[in-house]
């Protein structure tokens, strides 16, 4: 997928196609280009919107969700978006989450794919070790089901983060943030169409919290994708954009509510 990857006002983005904004945020090793077949498929009905998460820039002190809320939040407005179909994948999901919480007039529908929020297993205890290019690899593989999805690109990229001190410090920083920002008292809040997609194989965030934000959520909706982890979008993209595809056409924005 060939996109142009924007830079004003500070952001950096990605805005393809025209119509109704899908605004996606990608997770705390995420980059644009997880997004790559949501762009492919729905840019030509809709306007998607990715802004780069500013995760290793931030300044430590700022390093939490609340600070990536904050960067959020003055990107919706000086790109001027309104009536958004929020997706966040991850910490990503998180953030969404977040950013429906305190912005509620802003957000008329919701997808969370892996996210985080009740419960998560990290990169699965010791995060992130530095130095050790085989720990990296392993790590990366363990967020897919298929380990060959965990390309050389891909693990060479993380690497490279990791192998930095100030980087490893924000996303220590994000992490922890993350784990004290539980979100289960606050889901009743949620008032809108709400679309959860779990990989079945989900060793980060497992089939169980899929089912638990199912339950806290009143106005949500399911589905698994067997043999598939934390980045369905990434690793069964053609079932993941049918399922998003078949529940926008079956929500649409001009029957909601405001």
């Amino acid at each position: 997928m060939n996109y142009t990857i924007r830079e004003e006002a500070g952001f950096r983005y990605v805005d393809e196609g025209q119509g109704e904004v899908l605004l996606l945020l990608h997770g705390l090793f995420g980059a644009l280009s997880n997004w790559d077949s949501v762009i492919d498929t729905f840019s030509d009905r809709y306007r998607v919107v990715i802004p780069l998460l500013p995760i290793y820039e931030m300044p430590l002190r700022q390093a939490s969700l609340e600070g990536l809320l904050g960067f959020v939040q003055k990107f919706v407005a000086q790109q001027s978006l309104q009536d958004l179909t929020l997706l966040g994948n991850s910490l990503g999901g998180h953030l969404a989450l977040l950013y429906t919480f305190t912005n509620p007039d802003q957000v008329r529908r919701l997808v969370l794919t892996g996210s985080s929020g009740l419960f998560e297993n990290g990169m699965g205890g010791s995060f992130p070790k530095r130095g050790s290019y085989d720990y990296i690899a392993e790590r990366v593989a363990y967020t897919f089901y298929d380990p060959k999805v965990a390309s050389k690109e891909l693990i060479d990229e993380v690497f490279d983060i990791t192998s930095s001190i100030p980087k490893c410090m924000s996303i220590v920083g994000i992490a922890k943030s993350a784990q004290r920002n539980n979100v289960a008292k606050d889901l009743h809040k949620i008032q809108v169409p709400t679309l959860l997609v779990w990989g079945l194989n989900d060793t980060i965030t497992p089939a169980e919290v899929g089912h638990e934000f199912n339950r806290l959520i009143t106005d949500s909706e399911l589905f698994f994708i067997d043999k598939c982890c934390h980045a369905p979008m990434m690793e069964c993209p053609d079932r993941f954009n049918e399922l998003l595809d078949n529940w926008l056409i079956n929500h649409p924005m001009g029957e909601l509510v405001s």
